[in-house]
């Protein structure tokens, strides 16, 4: 990786502050706000991927008019009130005329500059809403469409950051702009925002080899250099997170080297521009993975690093997760004294609460995951029955929006119970797990009812023991890649 070469150039005219949308808010945190927002779209049959993020967007006044999916659950949640009426423009007055984050993005000056309007002044649009209600792309909108109906979550994936102009190619760095500017490093916080909520729904494996490219050409961008150095920071963040994002995908499906080298990309990217959030993230990341790997010290040393990282930026949730992370080293250990202790602090530092602090990405990190990470160390311990009552809670208390999680938990529950010695209740849990399959594409889930299935083997006379073996083994799915066993 390079530095960013930074020029001088004008300032971008600032935003203007969305107070409207702030009071709606009350005393909830972004975090919190963004669930409800979610919860409001599931009410009406929408689907959008908000969270503190796009929250604080709204507020800060990037974005003048949201796009249709979310002006309806908006509308759903404040009866009664226009767009006016909740701090945004009319949609007549801004569409079309701001710079679209897309494969057409200006050669020039970053969007905005010389038109009068201020960049992102309308929301890039997510899936549903770029296919039905974009009168100006109707190609791009058939082709999307298409994919998503008719293909997998790799067919996704590829359709999904098309339009982002980080979309594979073998020319894709040809169309780079001489100097990133605003609409650059919004394509690139935008495809990290598209590949969180694909690997929610569908896991990892259909997903990773498409999304290393973007990942090239954000790096390209940041060789290229930016417009100012606040944008140069923005990509230097956002090329971190998508690493991370990558790796990730390569850890989920296996990929453990491949992983390893992503998260110790976006370390050095932390590091080189002083990020304390993005390190934190990295090391995070690397924790987990290295507990995977079989390297239970490396992932105690990896969580602590991130725990000192993150101590100054205010975040509770943030330390509860990463002492998690720490107590499955320990477990991995078999130190179950240093096991406990973490899980104590992680529960206490977990009760105090979100906060405006609260990272992004870690929307995921709730009541849920707390009890399935929590489950992983009791299974690593041999404790089956706190594991598999730690799983069951997990898997009933996570959000329906993360497909993917539910079928973990599941798995991880399936297995703990078989284990446990209670072989009917875990191919009941088994069966469950196959049945979102079809949704879901993730390697760890595969080896973890693969090794389900080795355990239940002795029990095909327990009441749905023999329909899951037999459903497990007529399964046609991806074959796991790299370690196996459970986590």
């Amino acid at each position: 990786m390079t530095s960013s070469t930074v020029t001088s150039s004008q300032p971008d005219r600032p935003p203007r502050p969305n107070l409207a949308f702030r009071r709606l808010r009350g005393q909830r945190s972004p975090a919190e706000f963004a669930a409800l927002v979610r919860r409001a779209a599931r009410e009406i049959g929408e689907r959008v991927s908000c969270d503190a993020r796009y929250i604080g967007r709204v507020e800060a006044g990037e974005i003048r008019c949201p796009n249709y999916a979310y002006e309806r659950v908006f509308l759903h949640m404040f009866p009664g009130r226009t767009l006016t009426d909740l701090g945004f423009a009319s949609r007549s007055s801004v569409r079309g005329r701001a710079a679209r984050p897309d494969a057409a993005a200006p050669r020039g000056p970053a969007a905005g500059e010389g038109s009068g309007e201020p960049p992102g002044a309308v929301e890039p649009y997510d899936l549903r809403d770029h296919w039905q209600n974009d009168p100006l792309n109707h190609e791009e909108s058939d082709v999307l469409r298409r994919a998503f109906m008719t293909g997998g979550g790799a067919t996704v994936a590829a359709a999904t950051l098309a339009p982002l102009g980080l979309a594979p190619s073998a020319t894709a760095a040809d169309r780079l702009p001489p100097r990133a500017g605003v609409p650059e490093a919004m394509a690139l916080e935008e495809a990290v925002r598209r590949i969180r909520l694909l690997d929610d729904r569908h896991g990892a494996d259909g997903l990773y080899r498409r999304a290393a490219a973007p990942l090239r050409a954000a790096y390209a961008l940041l060789d290229a250099g930016a417009t100012r150095q606040t944008t140069a920071d923005r990509l230097h963040s956002g090329a971190g997170e998508l690493a991370i994002s990558v790796g990730w995908l390569a850890h989920d499906s296996g990929r453990f080297d491949d992983a390893r080298s992503h998260y110790a990309e976006a370390l050095a990217t932390a590091r080189m521009t002083g990020d304390a959030g993005l390190e934190a993230h990295a090391f995070c990341n690397t924790a987990f993975l290295a507990r995977d790997a079989g390297r239970p010290r490396e992932a105690v040393r990896a969580a602590q690093a991130a725990q000192r990282a993150a101590r100054p930026l205010g975040s509770s949730r943030l330390l509860s997760l990463l002492a998690l992370r720490e107590a499955g080293g320990w477990a991995g250990l078999a130190d179950r004294t240093g096991c406990e202790r973490a899980l104590v602090r992680a529960q206490a530092l977990f009760g105090r609460g979100r906060a405006d602090a609260d990272p992004e990405w870690m929307s995921f990190y709730g009541e849920a995951e707390l009890a399935g990470l929590e489950a992983q160390c009791w299974s690593a311990l041999g404790d089956w029955r706190r594991a598999s009552r730690q799983a069951r809670r997990a898997a009933q208390a996570q959000d329906p929006h993360f497909t993917r999680n539910i079928a973990l938990y599941t798995a991880e529950l399936a297995d703990d119970l078989a284990r446990e010695g209670r072989p009917d209740e875990a191919a009941e849990a088994g069966l469950r797990v196959l049945a979102l399959l079809d949704q879901v594409q993730s390697s760890r889930i595969q080896s973890m009812l693969a090794g389900t299935a080795r355990v239940l083997l002795p029990h095909r006379r327990a009441s749905g023991v023999a329909e899951f073996l037999d459903r497990h083994a007529a399964y046609k799915g991806p074959h796991p890649v790299g370690a196996g066993g459970t986590v």
